[in-house]
């Protein structure tokens, strides 16, 4: 701690779900930090990359954080916090159609020629760069447990004790590097973490597809 980049950071969770090699995993990021992981780890175990697209939902006064979630089929996740961050309904139904939106958009970016790889009847991963409230883990989980796959499993870098314990009924397994105590945000357990761009994230699922 802390890692010295995602790449290490995706190296070393690879590390640990090596279990998972030769079994033909399908390794989905949360957009847009950890689809360079999803490569990195999908290559080590011989899977497959996409995503799943979920959204945080913005707190009214701080966007950065999260008071809920919504996956692509319009399902939410509310935070029991949500009110207390200032979220009433109808903000949240305002912000829910926003971030609907930027999937439809994203979605016709990423994976333009094909849909979404089908995880029925697979050993699905879930990677994400950190989790922090882990709302949007909990959507993308939510949304793949309702497609069946043999094993749902969420991996991480980092995340706080306290919302690695909340993902947990959402996953059949969970596999985190780092739990800190002391915990402000994803970015600061990192020497270098840049803004992951769309073009990058367009590039990799490419790259994987052929």
């Amino acid at each position: 701690m802390p890692f010295r980049d995602r790449n290490e950071a995706a190296r070393r969770l690879a590390g640990r779900l090596a279990d998972y090699k030769g079994r033909n995993p399908l390794v989905l990021a949360i957009p847009r930090g950890a689809v360079p992981m999803a490569g990195i780890i999908a290559e080590a175990l011989g899977g497959e990359v996409d995503v799943v697209l979920v959204r945080k939902l913005r707190a009214p006064y701080n966007p950065e954080f999260a008071v809920g979630s919504v996956d692509e089929s319009g399902w939410t996740y509310i935070a029991d916090y949500a009110a207390q961050a200032g979220a009433s309904p109808e903000y949240l139904e305002t912000e829910k159609r926003e971030q609907l939106e930027t999937m439809r958009r994203r979605r016709a970016e990423y994976t333009p020629v094909r849909p979404p790889i089908d995880p029925a009847g697979r050993v699905v991963i879930v990677i994400d760069d950190g989790l922090a409230t882990g709302a949007t883990m909990i959507s993308a989980l939510h949304a793949l447990r309702a497609k069946k796959p043999e094993k749902l499993i969420c991996a991480v870098p980092v995340s706080p004790p306290d919302t690695l314990e909340k993902v947990a009924h959402y996953a059949d397994e969970v596999v985190c590097l780092e739990t800190p105590e002391w915990f402000q945000a994803v970015g600061q357990f990192y020497m270098d973490f840049p803004q992951v761009e769309d073009e990058e994230v367009i590039a990799i699922l490419r790259q994987n597809a052929a």
